[in-house]
């Protein structure tokens, strides 16, 4: 671990030397909110399980902390708005970095989530309004991200399969986040016919999201036949592919757990049973295809760390992917009481954890020196 902190140190930008990198709202970007991503879904992680109320109190300390630094950073990119609208309108133009306006609806999906597992306890149903209140800002949010980066891809930037990366998934698996979220909601809420709008919007979400992902990794495959393993700069990207797989996975077990219920409630009772048995089968299914990818991550990893891995903020990449298909595992746990896949879903929480406090680290080490705070878009300056 040493040597990698050192190695980071030798690589990372000096901002003493480089006239405008360093300077903290003028080079703020939305990449710093993969950490909410990442803090929050260790967060969920640690609330699964209940028979140990230290992890669940750690758990909640962490989805405090994530709320105070989903907040901050909304403030310092709506400053950076404010203050140098000209540069931050660059952003649409980049590439790389137009496609992390994703990381901002699933960062405050992981602080919904908390208000569902952590908040009840506490302030009861008004938890569950903030809950649903926030969730349909982050729908919102999810589809303006799902469509429009997209779009701008089509229509703007410039790219290339050379230069493709697992990056191009962040803007569209934002929708089945929220559909995540979404299927954890659905046995707070009271109103039958709300459940079902909340139920039927779900849907909507997964398929908006699911299918593209899965064809977008169809074309990341042919990219690394073809170009092999991307820059040693984005490593990180190699774990992004588990995320909509383990995202995926996640939304139908809820579906399969919360969902036949609402039907039967709204007079759908007839077709229940065969939608829960599709969502279990679905779920199952991607959760299998998530051990491919994650194997395919591990041994790319092990490839970059030869030539040394630069430290960047999307170090973050490592911890959600991971964190969403750990949870995936559990949650498969409970349905199928094997004792395999509650292990592994330990094992894959303990990485999450381990992980976490290492990137964490490099990165308030890099927040403090300023060294972190570099916006692509100017670099040409």
């Amino acid at each position: 671990m040493s040597q990698v902190i050192a190695l980071a140190d030798r690589q990372a930008p000096d901002a003493s030397r480089m006239p405008h990198q360093g300077h903290v709202i003028r080079h703020f970007t939305p990449n710093w909110f993969a950490s909410t991503m990442g803090t929050g879904i260790l967060s969920v992680a640690l609330a699964q399980f209940p028979a140990h109320p230290v992890l669940f109190q750690i758990g909640e300390a962490l989805w405090l902390f994530n709320m105070v630094l989903f907040s901050t950073y909304t403030a310092l990119y709506v400053a950076r708005w404010a203050l140098y609208p000209d540069e931050a309108a660059r952003i649409f133009h980049h590439s790389v970095v137009s496609m992390f306006f994703g990381c901002v609806p699933m960062g405050l999906a992981t602080i919904i989530n908390g208000f569902l597992i952590y908040g009840i306890p506490h302030i009861g149903n008004t938890a569950v309004a903030i809950a649903t209140t926030l969730w349909w800002i982050d729908v919102a949010l999810s589809l303006v991200c799902g469509i429009a980066i997209p779009f701008i891809m089509f229509t703007r930037q410039s790219h290339s399969i050379e230069r493709m990366t697992a990056v191009w998934l962040l803007p569209i698996v934002a929708c089945e986040v929220a559909s995540v979220s979404g299927g954890l909601l659905l046995p707070h809420i009271a109103d039958m016919n709300m459940q079902l709008t909340v139920l039927f919007t779900t849907w909507l979400l997964w398929a908006c999201s699911v299918p593209l992902a899965m064809s977008v990794l169809v074309v990341l495959f042919l990219r690394m036949v073809v170009h092999k393993l991307p820059h040693v700069s984005m490593a990180s990207s190699s774990w992004l592919a588990l995320g909509p797989v383990g995202t995926g996975s996640l939304s139908l077990l809820l579906m399969y757990q919360n969902g036949p219920a609402v039907l039967a409630a709204n007079g759908f009772g007839s077709v229940a049973a065969a939608v829960g048995g599709a969502s279990l089968l679905g779920g199952v299914l991607l959760w299998g295809y998530g051990i491919w990818w994650m194997a395919i991550a591990v041994m790319a990893t092990l490839r970059y760390t030869r030539e040394g891995i630069p430290f960047n903020i999307g170090w973050w990449g490592y911890t959600f992917p991971l964190g969403v298909y750990a949870v995936a595992t559990l949650r498969f746990a409970t349905i199928l009481p094997i004792t395999a896949i509650s292990t592994f879903g330990v094992l894959l929480v303990t990485a999450l954890a381990v992980i976490w406090l290492f990137v964490a680290a490099l990165t308030v080490r890099g927040a403090l020196n300023r060294s972190l705070f570099v916006s692509p878009c100017l670099t040409a300056e």
